[in-house]
């Protein structure tokens, strides 16, 4: 395959950057519309319907940005990473899940202080007027996708289980844009409220549409996916080249991950991220996989010439975000797929390889890493061994400066179990290495 330069951005904003301050343009400019829609569209019937008009207003706001976070938006996706996206609607959605009911409760009490009853009876003949009905369904499975994203019951779910009831959320929205729809004072207080209000509903579901579902169908189509060979790399290690057509015109770089279906060899809602273990150069993907379950365990019977549906690629773990002439690539049992592929793309520049397993047998794709570590003239530290036997602690501050004296002007990879991640994330923070020079992404759906 082609290898590629990457490209060293140094003294200039990086992607992920640009990214954030989009993004916070993005939802500042949309706050202050939405504050100053509330101002100007006049009180309620009493306070108390008047602020919970207000957490009404910005439960809808909190809704859309929910959809824009997970519609897989490939100019956000590159630059921040879909695990950060991830977070950052998983923070988003607990906060909806505070407003929305803060909303309701306000919208009983204020109806219920208007007419002079209980909050029960008020939010029984309020179950009785249709636009209020939708808003307390939309708030009911609101609540329960909050419980079930809890981390003690998510925990004990299957993904494909938690995932299936995950989707209630788009019922949800679109209860709750009924609901705002029919609540006419939020769409209709000005010529200007009705605009902005249909155009960010339009945007956030379009964009998710076409995200989600419209590009993910379309490349596959015109690419035409199948399997070309499953290769054993060990018992438990297997490699699945895929092919198609005008593979040259997918966007995809060394270093991302793509969401990987093998329709006819498991059902269709299975689908696993895998990273590509080989740099994309217009000919094939490759993708290599450890049995840890049902479906990378099952990949080894895959046939050749059967269909492929592949989303993506995704990712921000690419050397779009180099700063530094040198990198430092740090890589943890099946981690180093990506890592692999980042040294085929590199064709220059300083590199140096921290391969962390057991035992040399557990160690994926060595041979091709020693191959290309030694083409680039970089360096490779195969770490094996388990953390304390003999005082081994590679990823300690110390042993990590021990192998790369010149780490903090590195650009630093890490890809790798998480709580290898974690251990060398803090230890890279004591050595005082830049931020800006530290890549780390964790692989997942969204």
């Amino acid at each position: 395959m082609a290898a590629t330069s990457g490209t060293v951005r140094n003294g200039t904003v990086l992607p992920v950057d640009a990214a954030r301050r989009a993004m916070w343009a993005f939802v500042t400019v949309n706050v202050v519309i939405v504050e100053a829609l509330f101002l100007s569209a006049g009180s309620g019937k009493n306070g108390v319907l008047t602020v919970a008009k207000f957490f009404g207003l910005h439960a809808a706001l909190l809704m859309l940005f929910q959809l824009l976070l997970v519609a897989r938006l490939p100019w956000l996706d590159r630059r921040i990473g879909m695990d950060r996206l991830t977070v950052w609607h998983r923070w988003v959605g607990f906060t909806l899940l505070w407003t929305v009911l803060t909303h309701a409760t306000l919208v009983v009490l204020g109806y219920a202080t208007l007419d002079d009853t209980s909050m029960g009876r008020t939010f029984v003949a309020l179950s009785g007027v249709p636009a209020s009905l939708l808003g307390i369904l939309a708030a009911a499975v609101i609540t329960a996708i909050a419980v079930i994203s809890t981390r003690p019951l998510r925990r004990r779910l299957r993904y494909e289980i938690w995932h299936g009831l995950h989707l209630l959320l788009y019922v949800a929205l679109g209860l709750a844009f009924v609901h705002q729809l029919q609540e006419t004072t939020t769409f209709t207080s000005s010529a200007f409220a009705t605009a902005y209000w249909w155009t960010l509903w339009l945007f956030a579901f379009g964009t998710l549409l076409t995200g989600r579902l419209a590009v993910p169908l379309w490349r596959n189509a015109y690419h035409r996916f199948r399997v070309a060979a499953v290769v054993p790399e060990s018992d438990d290690v297997v490699s699945v080249y895929v092919t198609g057509r005008h593979l040259d015109r997918l966007p995809a770089r060394a270093g991302q991950f793509c969401i990987w279906r093998f329709p006819g060899h498991n059902h269709w809602w299975l689908a696993n991220p895998f990273s590509l273990s080989a740099a994309p150069g217009g000919q094939g993907l490759r993708l290599t996989a450890k049995a840890v379950g049902s479906a990378s365990a099952g990949l080894r019977n895959v046939p050749a010439g059967s269909r492929a549906f592949v989303e993506g690629p995704y990712g921000a773990f690419t050397s779009l975000h180099r700063t530094r002439p040198g990198a430092l690539l740090i890589a943890g049992g099946v981690g180093i797929t990506p890592v692999r592929a980042m040294l085929e793309e590199q064709a220059t520049g300083d590199v140096v390889v921290l391969y962390r397993v057991r035992s040399e047998a557990d160690a994926v794709l060595l041979n091709e890493v020693r191959e290309l570590v030694a083409l680039r003239g970089g360096r490779l530290h195969l770490l094996t061994g388990r953390t304390g036997e003999s005082g081994t602690a590679p990823f300690d501050p110390s042993g990590l400066h021990r192998l790369v004296p010149d780490i903090t002007e590195r650009d630093v990879y890490v890809c790798g179990p998480p709580t290898m991640t974690k251990a060398v994330l803090s230890s890279l923070r004591d050595l005082r290495v830049p931020a800006r020079q530290i890549h780390a992404e964790r692989f997942g759906l969204a």
